[in-house]
C-alpha cells in the first residue's frame, strides 16, 4: 500500500520545558545517568541510547489534554537536548520492528479496541501500521514495548492534524 505516514516523538519544546523544570511535571525529580546501552530506547530522538550517553527516565503522558485514555508512564530521553527525530515520514530504523503493542485510537482521542495489535519479534511494523491507519476508525497509533507496554511513539497519516 506504502501509505504515508507521520511519526511523532516527544516533543523537544515539550522536552525543553521539563529539563528547565527539573521535574516532568508529574512530580518526579530529574536524575540524570550513564545508559548501559543495553536497550533504553530514546523517545526523544527514537533510538536506542548508547553506553555512556546522559539520560533520565521520566513519567510521560503522550495525550496532553484530559482524556479518560490519558496514561501516564515511564519513558527515556536523553539529559540535554538532542537533535530529535526529524525523518517524521519513516518509522525510527532501530524501533521499526516487533515485538509491540499498536495500540489504536479514533479521530476524538478515544482507544479503538477493535484495531488494537499484538506484533511479534521481528515482524515489520510499517505495512501493519498502514493497514490500521487505512482502517475508518483509525487516527492514530501508538506504539508501545510489547511486556510493560511503555509508549515509544505516535504514528499518523501524512497530513492528519492530532488534536487530543
Amino acid at each position: 500500500m506504502n501509505r504515508q505516514l507521520h511519526v511523532s516523538a516527544i516533543s523537544p519544546l515539550r522536552l525543553d520545558t521539563v529539563r528547565a523544570a527539573g521535574e516532568d511535571g508529574h512530580g518526579n525529580h530529574l536524575h540524570p545517568f550513564a545508559a548501559e546501552g543495553e536497550g533504553e530506547p530514546l523517545r526523544c530522538c527514537l533510538r536506542f541510547a548508547e553506553a555512556g550517553e546522559s539520560i533520565f527516565l521520566m513519567s510521560y503522558a503522550p495525550f496532553e489534554r484530559a482524556s479518560v485514555w490519558r496514561e501516564v508512564g515511564p519513558v527515556y530521553v536523553h539529559a540535554e537536548p538532542c537533535d530529535g527525530y526529524t525523518k517524521n515520514d519513516q518509522l525510527p530504523d532501530q524501533l521499526a520492528t516487533g515485538p509491540r503493542i499498536l495500540r489504536t485510537y479514533g479521530p476524538d482521542g478515544s482507544m479503538n479496541y477493535d484495531h488494537n495489535t499484538v506484533v511479534g519479534d521481528e515482524a515489520e511494523l510499517r505495512p501493519l501500521i498502514e493497514d490500521l491507519l487505512a482502517e475508518a476508525g483509525v487516527a492514530l497509533v501508538h506504539v508501545r514495548t510489547l511486556a510493560p507496554q511503555c509508549f515509544l511513539y505516535a504514528v499518523t497519516g501524512s497530513g492528519q492534524v492530532r488534536s487530543f
